[in-house]
């Protein structure tokens, strides 16, 4: 059921990765990248206060500064797309360390990505969580588990950037704007984790496990790459 589900890296991307010579986006090394040490900036899980959330737990793997947030920025803002793979293979690694996150009674884990703006998503030549999702999914595949990959939020045009706001800021311009996508959603009372790439003020991860909540599913957790503060 796992690879079934999947949708892997686009043979472009793959290509390109032939032809350009991999340097690590953290520390300019070449050979791959994200080397090892690197990526190891990346840790287990940790819980973020975030203000209210509905209940649902915030996890990063680090804070959004060095290392993490070259990496980070790298991959969402500077296109490099091949940080995909091994950004994908940390929140993989991270999952069975969430607490009260599980997989389904089928054994699978459904991911939701965090939604794009379309304008930030043309600029980055994709939904970059949506990519990072599926980096994700893949990652749990090759060790084993069943993970499928649920593009069950949008975001309605009118929403502007979100950084620099504050969460009061924030919430109001998610506010009728994130929406659940039938297309995307799971079956009812699926346990789902949210993925996203920073955890700043919380009215993001906030607003999609509301979404989420209010469309039958069961939202056990919310995961980031990273958190500022």
């Amino acid at each position: 059921m796992g690879t079934g589900r999947l949708l892997g890296v686009g043979l472009g991307e793959r290509v390109l990765e032939l032809v350009l010579p991999a340097t690590c986006a953290g520390c300019g090394a070449p050979g791959a990248a994200c080397c090892a040490r690197c990526l190891a900036g990346f840790g287990r899980p940790e819980r973020v206060a975030r203000g209210p959330t509905g209940g649902v737990g915030c996890y990063a793997l680090a804070r959004y500064e060095d290392i993490p947030r070259r990496l980070v920025l790298s991959y969402k803002e500077r296109g490099r797309r091949d940080l995909a793979a091994p950004l994908g293979r940390v929140l993989a690694a991270a999952l069975p360390h969430l607490p009260g996150a599980s997989p389904d009674d089928e054994g699978v884990w459904w991911l939701v990505p965090a939604p794009s703006r379309r304008t930030a998503s043309r600029v980055r030549g994709g939904p970059h969580m949506l990519r990072l999702a599926r980096a994700c999914a893949a990652a749990l595949a090759e060790a084993g588990s069943s993970a499928a990959v649920a593009p069950a939020l949008r975001l309605a045009a009118g929403a502007r950037d979100a950084v620099g706001l504050t969460h009061a800021q924030r919430a109001a311009n998610l506010a009728g704007r994130l929406r659940l996508d039938p297309r995307g959603l799971p079956p009812v009372h699926t346990r789902v984790v949210v993925l996203d790439d920073v955890l700043t003020t919380g009215a993001t991860a906030a607003a999609c496990a509301r979404m989420l909540t209010e469309g039958g599913q069961k939202v056990t957790a919310v995961l980031t790459l990273t958190a500022t503060g």
